[in-house]
């Protein structure tokens, strides 16, 4: 007599060292093997004829990065820099690019089991920048797939 056998498989997530930032109230993260390093907001060189997110270039120690803007690149409301608002520059496949959010909050180690993918109502093409939810004692922490939100 045959048997349907179902093998109930959940993936088994690593735990991963998180850099949390705020943007617009809400907390998002990125592995922190992809931060090369946070910096105080500085003069961003604009460049003509690139995308609204595109906000232009800086100079970092003699190299010049390009920053993009998260708030303009999620389409949410744009706002005034305060001094809490920073440049993240992470490594990508362009090279390093600067990302301006509003405040970085925190650098957190997730537990595998802390982290789920993303709800099936909010997974669709126009959410192609979420990676995953993180639950943690008092919040929910968005992760981002940080290859999407970077790609022009």
């Amino acid at each position: 007599m045959d048997q349907d056998i179902t093998a109930v498989t959940s993936e088994v997530r690593e735990d991963q060292q998180t850099v949390v930032f705020r943007l617009a109230d809400e907390s998002y993260g990125i592995e922190i093997f992809r931060v090369n390093e946070i910096i105080r907001l500085r003069e961003i060189t604009p460049v003509p004829r690139t995308e609204q997110h595109v906000r232009g270039l800086v100079n970092l120690r003699g190299k010049t990065i390009p920053v993009i803007d998260l708030r303009t690149r999620f389409c949410l409301p744009v706002l005034e820099e305060s001094d809490s608002s920073r440049i993240i520059v992470v490594d990508s496949d362009a090279g390093q690019i600067g990302v301006v959010v509003d405040a970085v909050t925190e650098v957190l180690t997730l537990h595998g089991d802390q982290i789920e993918d993303t709800p099936a109502l909010v997974s669709d093409e126009n959410n192609q920048f979420v990676r995953a939810v993180a639950k943690t004692n008092d919040k929910l922490i968005t992760l981002l797939d940080l290859d999407q939100a970077l790609a022009a």
